[in-house]
């Protein structure tokens, strides 16, 4: 869902995708080479994903990953969970306190 939220606002290169994730949440989550470009290759296979070669902004050759028709609606859906979730969660733990909770 994460990348699939990054690339909603246009293509970007593997390494772009992770910066841009990593960057939007203060270094919260930080996606390792590896299991990023496995996603980015399921992605593409499920369909929610399309890809192109181009050339990054360091002038080398890069895949360039873009959202599809059904990766955009595969992302509101998801969104849509994750919310709901993150609402329960949210209503669990209660109002935040000071550390140590």
């Amino acid at each position: 869902m994460l990348v699939l939220q990054t690339l909603a606002a246009g293509p970007l290169h593997g390494y772009a995708i992770a910066t841009s994730i990593r960057q939007c949440t203060e270094g919260v989550l930080q996606l390792e080479d590896a299991p990023l470009y496995k996603a980015l290759h399921r992605l593409e296979r499920q369909g929610y994903l399309k890809a192109e070669w181009g050339v990054s902004e360091n002038n080398r050759r890069a895949r360039y990953y873009q959202v599809t028709t059904i990766g955009r609606k595969q992302l509101r859906a998801e969104a849509t969970t994750w919310r709901r979730y993150a609402d329960a969660v949210l209503k669990v733990l209660g109002p935040a306190k000071g550390a140590g909770a």
